[in-house]
């Protein structure tokens, strides 16, 4: 339980973290579009939240099944 609440406490932080790559930046800082480029922000936090996520509960899987 301690290990999920530590995971949970982490994705939270760093979905508030700048996840951009410099060059969508420099496109998305240049102009108006603030929005946008907070919107592009959440998107790749998202993608990049979904392999992990997928990985821990094949692992906690795999850790029950073993435990038995």
């Amino acid at each position: 339980m301690r290990i999920l609440m530590s995971f949970l406490l982490i994705l939270l932080l760093v979905a508030e973290s700048s996840a951009q790559c410099s060059m969508c930046r420099a496109v998305l800082e240049s102009g108006e579009a603030h929005e946008t480029a907070k919107g592009i922000n959440n998107g790749i936090i998202y993608l990049m939240a979904i392999p992990y996520l997928l990985v821990g509960f094949v692992g906690y899987q795999i850790f029950k099944i073993l435990k038995k």
